[in-house]
């Protein structure tokens, strides 16, 4: 089932799973009581996760609109300011807008990236679904 993903070249691997993991943790985040040390804890995990999966993509060149540059590697850099910017509004107290960030990255980032990841041809579409 994983052997398309894990027989994938570097750092498909790499990237995927950790954008897995920060699925797992921004759910979690999501569901958790926020301001505590394990909200804390998880956005530290979740943001070394993000900042992994969005610097791996520009080494991934499965669509190119522009040398070795497609959309998503537009999306990886708006990920970067998101999380930089989310995390600097959480250490200047401005909670409203951390959430804002962050659950934007969340939903673009992951949810929206990772649903074109399931488009025939790619890899997590073989894990998904099969051979392609």
């Amino acid at each position: 089932m994983f052997d398309p993903l894990l027989t994938a070249a570097q750092p498909i691997p790499v990237h995927a799973i950790l954008a897995l993991v920060a699925m797992v943790l921004g759910a979690l985040q999501f569901a958790l009581p926020k301001g505590t040390g394990l909200h804390r804890l998880l956005g530290r995990g979740w943001i070394g996760a993000m900042l992994i999966v969005a610097l791996t993509s520009f080494f991934i060149y499965d669509y190119r609109w522009v040398g070795r540059f497609g959309p998503i590697h537009l999306l990886s850099v708006l990920t970067l300011w998101g999380v930089g910017e989310g995390l600097y509004h959480a250490r200047k107290g401005n909670i409203a807008k951390h959430k804002s960030n962050m659950v934007q990255v969340y939903c673009f980032a992951l949810i929206l990236a990772g649903a074109f990841t399931l488009t025939p041809g790619r890899v997590m579409h073989q894990v998904v679904f099969g051979a392609s």
